[in-house]
């Protein structure tokens, strides 16, 4: 009897332990507090909506950042963890790959004004940790993308390919797109330029270490980067260090064409980004300004 009580008292406290291994599994997930110190690794992404523009139809650019804690690249694909509402699909333009920290003006969302009005949302779930944001038309974030009234800017032009559309400012849409086979290089082609005079006076030269150091930029130049796709892009170019970004760099606003060399890793959809700025701080660096840079998006079909 004494064995018999024995055997259900392990059991018992047997099971109340598979109970708490249970629970503990299927805890909600963490909310990430605001003002967390950054990790390294296992930390949220967080969506942050910049500003809203109305455009001469009536309609209204949203744009949209985000901000990754984690010292890595995240990826996060479109889905229950990465969606964007309340209508549609879910799918409105949002990225896949997260680079790490601050990326400001990312991408945007043209929507009426009375979609805005419905409060659009962004949820992020990464390492057990849901962010989320819900952005509309408020007053307090309206912000011009084309114009920086402080100093007079404009973002630079840029065209992908040869023959493409000039753009300017904030991009929704595709600016072109390419089919290539896995290890193929593809040749993408950009061209940016600038309105400002390159003669026009220097600033003072800032004190070495100081803040203004830091903030230098080239006049003028084209970055490319990952926007979505699972596997690994390389961009080459000569006289410039491969990597999973590159920049060109002009000396003068006149810009002029840059050809990029870029390859896949796995056969998918893709997604690539490209840059123009100017000497102005750019998206990325942690400014809160709205103004002056111009995206394009190119998505890129690889096959096996």
């Amino acid at each position: 009897m004494h064995a018999f009580r024995r055997s259900v008292a392990i059991l018992t406290v047997v099971a109340a332990c598979v109970a708490i291994v249970a629970a503990a599994g299927a805890q909600p997930p963490r909310a990430p507090l605001a003002l967390e110190p950054i990790g390294s690794t296992g930390e949220a992404v967080w969506p942050a909506f910049e500003s809203w523009a109305r455009n001469e139809d009536g309609s209204l650019t949203l744009l949209v950042g985000y901000m990754n804690r984690n010292d890595e690249v995240v990826e996060i694909p479109l889905g229950d963890d990465n969606h964007m509402g309340p209508f549609g699909s879910g799918d409105m333009g949002q990225p896949t790959h997260f680079l790490p920290g601050r990326h400001i003006g990312v991408f945007s969302v043209v929507v009426s004004e009375e979609q805005a009005q419905q409060k659009l949302t962004w949820t992020i779930r990464v390492n057990n940790q849901v962010s989320e944001i819900a952005f509309t038309n408020h007053p307090e974030y309206y912000a011009d993308p084309f114009l920086d009234l402080a100093e007079n800017n404009v973002p630079p032009m840029l065209r992908i390919g040869s023959n493409g559309t000039q753009l300017q400012g904030p991009q929704l849409g595709i600016a072109a797109t390419y089919a290539v086979t896995v290890g193929e290089p593809l040749t993408l082609v950009a061209s940016a330029s600038d309105e400002l005079q390159a003669d026009e006076p220097e600033s003072p030269e800032p004190p070495p270490g100081g803040a203004r150091e830091r903030q230098r930029r080239a006049p003028l130049s084209v970055t490319w980067k990952k926007f979505r796709g699972t596997g690994e892009v390389t961009f080459r170019a000569e006289g410039i260090d491969e990597g999973s970004e590159l920049t060109h760099s002009f000396d003068d606003v006149a810009g002029g064409q840059t050809t990029t060399m870029v390859t896949f890793s796995e056969p998918g959809q893709y997604r690539l980004m490209a840059i123009g700025n100017d000497a102005s701080i750019a998206p990325g660096e942690g400014s809160t300004r709205q103004c002056c840079w111009t995206t394009a998006h190119v998505d890129v079909s690889v096959n096996p």
